[in-house]
């Protein structure tokens, strides 16, 4: 009642849709200035409008501009394009480096589309990746064939996501070419890759 100015910052779900109607307009200072940043949906621009007819309203600002709004002398209707400043194209650009860099170099997938969400720090030098098929008894086919070739598994995750899964392998030594094509041979392995640490392999085995 004694605000000047009315910011929106929440998300549109069912409990917030039409939060801003015209029931409490009635209850802002007359003058007021009523900014909406969240959703379309929170406010009910039928009842905006009609305040701001009404001198209840002072102003509206939002970044959904629509034809009902578009053309009020009231209304400032910016773009919605609060993503495309250029700190955030910046920091976009950064952000999707770092996690390219972090899946070539170590295996991550972070932020995928279609694809399970997977991290792990490194505990080991030496790391396998492999993307499968979310079939059973894939754990059990992998951790088989690295034990009969006498590999010791120091850590492991595994996350599906519909028909997909991919599964992070750290081990305590290095892993032969043998041993990689045996796992690309398992039926429902899509792919493998090996992802030794250059910064934690020992001397004899740089190559």
């Amino acid at each position: 009642k004694n605000s000047d100015f009315v910011t929106l910052h929440v998300p549109l779900v069912a409990a917030t849709r039409d939060l801003v109607n015209a029931d409490n307009i009635k209850l802002m200072r007359p003058g007021a200035v009523l900014l909406n940043f969240s959703r379309e949906g929170v406010v009910n621009e039928t009842a905006v409008l009609a305040a701001l007819d009404a001198k209840q309203l002072r102003a509206y600002v939002c970044d959904f501009p629509s034809a009902t709004l578009n053309h009020h002398p009231q209304v400032v209707a910016l773009p919605h394009l609060g993503a495309s400043t250029r700190e955030a194209e910046e920091n976009c650009a950064i952000m999707a480096a770092d996690q390219l860099r972090d899946y070539l170099e170590h295996g991550n997938v972070v932020n995928a589309v279609n694809f399970p969400a997977v991290a792990m720090a490194r505990e080991s030098a030496y790391r396998v990746a492999i993307a499968n098929a979310n079939v059973p008894n894939m754990l059990g086919q992998i951790s088989t064939a690295m034990a009969q070739a006498g590999l010791n598994i120091h850590n492991m995750v595994n996350k599906s996501r519909g028909d997909m899964a991919y599964t992070l392998v750290d081990v305590d030594s290095p892993v032969s070419d043998a041993v990689l094509d045996h796992l690309r041979a398992i039926v429902g392995v899509l792919g493998v890759r090996y992802l030794p640490d250059p910064d934690r392999l020992l001397p004899a085995d740089k190559r």
